[in-house]
């Protein structure tokens, strides 16, 4: 199946950027970054930033603003046939150009899981983040089948900004 990603969540203020690949089947249907239920991204959150709430997803979303991150996929459209990441092909990446120009604050970039650091390094052009720090943090996806608390101790790494 074709598909194409969400759009990002930001302000101009935000001074991190959460890239994940592309959303899951799940959270295309609903909508919503994140949206697996079995998903640990929104509990990972919820434990390591301040006065966190996810008790709904326009919560959630607050909470990343509140905390002057922003969310996207490299991932603008593709196709796949499943969930996975491995299933990916025809893969077209958003417009990183314009969102830096729009958010010049973004120091930091923290990539959910591998496909996304691997996209980004291969289709987007270095002089847009040569002066970023680019961080590959382990999947929030449940088909990654570390244990939370490893996956917590990484993700902690973003408070450290």
């Amino acid at each position: 199946m074709f598909i194409y990603g969400f759009a990002p969540v930001f302000t101009q203020e935000v001074k991190i950027l959460i890239l994940g690949s592309v959303p899951s089947v799940t959270s295309l249907e609903n909508y919503e970054y994140y949206g697996y239920p079995r998903n640990q991204f929104w509990s990972i959150m919820d434990t390591i930033l301040d006065d966190s709430d996810i008790s709904s997803y326009e919560k959630k979303l607050e909470t990343m603003i509140n905390n002057k991150i922003a969310l996207w996929d490299v991932i603008k459209s593709c196709y796949r046939k499943t969930s996975s990441d491995a299933m990916i092909t025809n893969e077209k990446v958003n417009n990183f150009l314009w969102l830096f120009k729009t958010c010049p604050n973004i120091k930091s970039i923290y990539f959910n899981g591998a496909k996304a650091y691997d996209s980004f390094k291969r289709y987007v052009d270095k002089d847009l983040y040569m002066d970023k720090e680019l961080i590959k943090l382990p999947s929030t996806s449940p088909a990654n089948t570390h244990k939370l608390e490893k996956k917590i101790a990484e993700w902690k790494r973003i408070k450290k900004r």
